[in-house]
């Protein structure tokens, strides 16, 4: 099935618009949830999330058309393994048919490089599940080391900053006592295979739940006195970092300092209900904007200054059927119809690698129009994919006939690939 008009037309569009200089290729992961009844195909979320160079995506299951769909594009994939899987996880026989049927026939075509077993198991209320959290992830692990998959694929499980009993100041992290007989055996686990420990952290709760004495500025990365650690004189100008550290703080009060923190979930909802405070467009904007801008620099927590942030956005669409508060459904950088929520520059991305100055944009937009249609009507007449590739021998001739410098021809590759991965993703589902 070929992509829809609009999805072409929304991709000539943006090539109308120009280019931007921060482009979204700058290490952050990105959140693929499908709670929705109304989202693009996995093809062409494919296309858009090769527009704005994301290189990892993590899902919250295995789902076949999606892994598909990324065959032969590099991306890394972090799959999830639901908890509802635990109890069978722990079945070394069901653990190892798991990965056989999920991981093993994409291995050398779709780069899945972690399975997270389970999501915020140890806030629940199912003492069952916690239980049967860290048996499920050996039964997985077992399985991938049986298949000589252990170094290709790391497992790990993502938990909420909600197992710490303190996080203020930052190196007053514990964990909660309750939860001590399943975190420190966990954390053993992921000391012995190497692992990382995966945290969704949204300061946005925070604020939510106490705006009167919760910083704003703070909470947005934004200017701000901050705080100062005073045990330890480290100072905390965000409230994400003074999380990620309140982690490592609980992890070395039980013994463990040679565990990396990830963050596998964090943003800021665009729309909220009358008693969501703080959840606005404005706020998510700025949130999700500043927070881009640090990865990009490759900042570090103060209590791990040698380690960047390691981040995954929450999330790619808005999801029209998520239950719940109007928040969780509309924690998006995009709309499903794949136009962007807000301005972080991600409206631009489809040109991300084909920077140039705003006064060439103005004197050739005309010419990089020209360029981005004969992309799209070879698309659209369905030629095959070896014929395809002929436009970048095509190109010389119709750049002869406008004003682009030599210095610019080197990233139409860029444009090109963007194109030619629509087609190739098209033929896939004809």
């Amino acid at each position: 099935m070929s992509p829809p008009l609009h999805f072409l037309f929304l991709l000539f569009a943006l090539t109308l618009s120009g280019t931007i200089r921060f482009g979204f290729g700058i290490g952050v992961g990105i959140n693929y949830g499908q709670i929705a009844n109304n989202l693009p195909s996995p093809s062409h979320v494919a296309v858009l999330l090769e527009s704005i160079s994301v290189s990892r995506v993590k899902l919250y299951d295995a789902d076949s058309n999606v892994l598909e769909a990324f065959a032969g594009t590099g991306v890394q994939f972090i799959i999830g393994l639901g908890n509802e899987y635990l109890v069978n996880m722990s079945n070394a026989n069901m653990a190892q048919s798991w990965i056989q049927a999920n991981v093993q026939p994409y291995i050398g075509r779709t780069n899945i490089t972690c399975i997270v077993v389970g999501n915020e198991v140890l806030t629940g209320n199912d003492t069952t599940m916690m239980e049967y959290l860290l048996p499920a992830m050996q039964g997985v692990y077992a399985a991938l080391s049986d298949l000589g998959l252990e170094q290709q694929v790391i497992v790990t499980s993502a938990h909420s900053v909600g197992i710490l009993s303190d996080s203020y100041p930052p190196s007053s992290g514990t964990f909660q006592a309750n939860l001590g007989q399943y975190i420190q055996p966990l954390l053993n686990f992921h000391s012995m295979i190497g692992s990382p420990f995966l945290i969704n952290a949204y300061p946005f709760f925070a604020y939510k739940g106490d705006p009167d004495q919760v910083s704003l500025p703070y909470a947005l990365f934004e200017t701000n006195p901050g705080m100062t650690d005073p045990n330890t004189g480290l100072h905390y100008d965000n409230m994400l970092y003074a999380q990620i550290d309140a982690v490592y703080a609980a992890m070395k009060a039980i013994g463990h300092v040679d565990i990396e923190i990830r963050i596998s979930e964090t943003g800021w909802p665009s729309k909220g209900d009358p008693d969501e405070v703080g959840a606005s467009l404005q706020n998510a904007e700025a949130y999700n904007g500043n927070l881009l801008q640090r990865i990009a620099r490759k900042e570090a927590t103060p209590g791990r200054p040698s380690v960047p942030i390691n981040v995954h956005v929450f999330a790619l669409f808005n999801e029209d059927l998520k239950p719940g508060p109007t928040s969780e459904r509309n924690y998006g950088l995009y709309y499903p119809n794949v136009t962007p929520v807000y301005n972080i520059g991600l409206q631009q991305g489809y040109l991300s690698g084909f920077s140039v100055s705003s006064a060439l944009r103005q004197r050739n937009s005309l010419d990089l129009c020209i360029l981005s249609l004969l992309g799209m009507v070879e698309f659209l007449f369905s030629l095959e994919v070896l014929e395809k590739l002929t436009i970048l021998i095509r190109l010389p001739s119709q750049i002869q006939s406008t004003k682009l410098k030599p210095s610019h021809l080197s990233r139409l590759p860029h444009l090109y690939r963007i194109v030619h991965l629509t087609a190739i993703r098209s033929t896939r589902y004809r």
